[in-house]
């Protein structure tokens, strides 16, 4: 499974991102299946946990600094996962790189994520 992250680029802080992440290859069906997270990882920082949906869209979950302002979704029939990001901080800047879980739930810890995609690069400029 391949997974590719886009959509980012450079913004003023209140700004708005839209990041996309494309699941494609040989067992791309096993992944619409699975959760699907966010992470995100500061030039020489530890990567952090930022969102997570479940199989089918009906759980999500975010790590603190984000609620309220970012959301997260899925387009199954597309195997495509989306992170829509608002009121954007310069704290937020960082490489974000999508996710497929190991099993159908949205977990935050790395270690549950199986497959990791290329990441895409948000700036967010004071």
């Amino acid at each position: 499974v391949q997974l590719q992250a886009s959509g980012g680029g450079l913004v003023q802080a209140g700004g708005s991102l839209r990041l996309s992440c494309a699941a494609s290859g040989r067992y791309v069906r096993t992944v619409s299946n699975n959760g699907m997270g966010w992470f995100r990882q500061e030039s020489g920082k530890e990567r952090e946990f930022v969102a997570a949906i479940d199989w089918n869209g009906g759980y999500t979950t975010y790590t603190d600094s984000v609620k309220g302002r970012f959301t997260v979704s899925r387009d199954r029939a597309k195997n495509m996962v989306y992170l829509q990001m608002s009121s954007l901080k310069p704290e937020d800047t960082a490489v974000y790189s999508c996710a497929a879980a190991r099993g159908s739930g949205a977990p935050a810890d790395p270690r549950l994520y199986q497959y990791w995609g290329q990441g895409t690069l948000v700036t967010v400029s004071s």
